[in-house]
């Protein structure tokens, strides 16, 4: 008889051997995994019942966790398996009972060279002060840029580094740098917590992340407006929706403080999605990035936001790219497919624009 152990290290192992991204389990449904960006059913494995799925969920979790997923109904953490690998996961509750999704994590640290991100977004790390965002929807890679633009602090740099997660999901090595890495519930009651505390940790470099709530983005502007380098993330697809994002978390009569402050700190946005290829070998990630510029600048502290795209278009030589010129030179070059793309292209018309010059 197969006990709770044995049955999750046999899909943690097959997400490995596959390369799959995420694997689901819930009550009732047959374990599902994402490879390549598309979901399918675990070979040869029966429907999930609730005296599997019960014991897994309580053997990953602390005492402190088990306490936190009764009250909020929900918890995100990570874990290791020895000889397996590292994890990501959510606990959430559906239907009256729990579900688990988990994401796989590599053991390494990404290397920056390994990831085709663009010259303009590399050159973020030798900034000494200012706010640096990496956006995209769930599922885009923006934990792994960020842990790869750290990683590259920590080789080049003597600086201290903290990192502040929910969960931690890279685990770096002391090298140039000091590395001190916050979670999320273990280390710290909450994101606006960790950052105000970390402010009092004589950092040279804040990893918050993501920017959740008012709190922890005001936090994160005062931090990079007061020498400190700080990197993070938000769930919004492109450079000028991000900005919106962190005006419209504040009550109106702050939005002119704001978008001072925004334009003074902010030093550029990458956005990132990531496509299956036509081969089907797996996915690519296409980047749009926004360099702080005067021009830039300017356009956040008055307020027009929807003219920065405009900036962007011609501001090339600056480092800057739109999504829609990426998406069209991958189609070009037969890593994508066009149909798809048009599902991700935020503007297919100007997609199509791209797509069609010479």
């Amino acid at each position: 008889m197969i006990n709770e152990k044995e049955y999750l290290d046999i899909l943690l192992e097959y997400a490995f051997k596959t390369e799959g991204t995420d694997i689901h389990l819930c009550t009732g449904s047959k374990p599902l995994i994402r490879i390549g960006g598309k979901l399918a059913e675990f070979p040869g494995v029966d429907r999930i019942l609730p005296n599997i799925l019960d014991p897994i969920i309580d053997a990953l979790l602390d005492v402190n966790q088990k306490g936190r997923l009764e009250r909020n109904k929900v918890l995100d953490f990570s874990f290791s398996k020895p000889g397996i690998g590292r994890f990501r996961a959510n606990i959430y509750s559906q239907r009256g009972s729990y579900a688990l999704a988990i994401r796989r994590l590599p053991f390494e640290v990404p290397e920056i060279g390994n990831l085709s991100l663009p010259k303009s977004v590399v050159s973020f790390v030798e900034k000494s002060r200012g706010l640096f965002l990496v956006t995209g929807p769930t599922g885009s890679g923006k934990s792994t840029t960020l842990a790869a633009l750290i990683n590259e602090i920590n080789k080049r740099f003597s600086y201290h580094i903290i990192t502040i997660e929910d969960p931690i999901e890279y685990l770096h090595k002391h090298e140039k740098s000091l590395v001190t890495q916050r979670e999320i519930g273990s280390d710290a009651e909450s994101f606006a917590q960790a950052l105000r505390s970390a402010l009092r940790e004589d950092p040279d470099v804040i990893m918050v992340g993501e920017m959740r709530d008012p709190e922890t983005i005001s936090i994160a502007l005062t931090a990079a407006e007061t020498g400190h380098l700080v990197f993070s993330t938000l769930h919004t697809v492109g450079a000028a929706k991000s900005i919106d994002r962190i005006i419209d978390a504040f009550p109106p009569s702050q939005h002119n403080q704001i978008k001072t402050q925004l334009a003074t700190v902010l030093e550029g946005v990458v956005t990132q999605q990531l496509i299956p290829r036509i081969d089907r070998t797996g996915l690519v990630a296409a980047h749009e990035v926004m360099v702080a510029n005067p021009a830039i600048r300017n356009l956040i502290r008055e307020g027009k936001h929807y003219q920065i795209n405009s900036i962007m278009q011609t501001g090339q030589a600056s480092g800057m790219q739109l999504m829609e010129a990426e998406l069209a030179e991958l189609v070009k070059k037969g890593t994508i497919d066009k149909e798809r793309v048009m599902l991700h292209a935020n503007d297919p018309q100007l997609f199509l624009q791209f797509l069609n010059r010479r």
